[in-house]
């Protein structure tokens, strides 16, 4: 279990753009799960859309691939992990990204990300987004952990 705060020493992401509340689990070098609680006050609902708020299929993305950075990050070795402040995880590619269902505000996301192969500096991840138990989203993730 990871709380806002210290995912925060992980990932560089503040304010309108951390998109990950809580990790629920994570077993290093395999498997995360992690949430989202949507909520109206968010500054996107603004404009997307207004009368009628839909959470945007690439903020669900996006909070995935987080996820997946939490996941990358916390599968490093103890040396590594001790120089994430000096690390980023940049995206490579989003393949077979499907939408499911829309996501609304007063919904919770949950992200569970599985390791399809890592090698090196490269991670790609399978990605599911649920609410309600019911998938959202689906994409096969492509990042890599380099430099700042």
């Amino acid at each position: 279990m990871m709380d806002v705060v210290q995912i925060q020493k992980i990932l560089p992401h503040r304010y309108p753009f951390l998109l990950v509340d809580r990790v629920v689990s994570c077993d290093e070098g395999e498997h995360i799960e992690a949430y989202k609680n949507v909520s109206i006050s968010e500054p996107v609902f603004e404009g997307h859309f207004p009368g009628h708020p839909i959470y945007p299929g690439v903020m669900i993305i996006e909070g995935m691939a987080q996820a997946g950075g939490i996941l990358a990050f916390e599968s490093m070795g103890k040396e590594d992990q001790d120089a994430t402040q000096d690390k980023v995880v940049y995206f490579m590619s989003i393949d077979k990204c499907k939408f499911r269902n829309p996501v609304t505000p007063g919904d919770r996301l949950v992200y569970k990300l599985d390791v399809l192969k890592h090698k090196g500096a490269i991670w790609v991840l399978q990605g599911k987004a649920y609410v309600d138990d019911k998938v959202v989203a689906e994409a096969e993730l492509k990042a890599m952990i380099v430099d700042k």
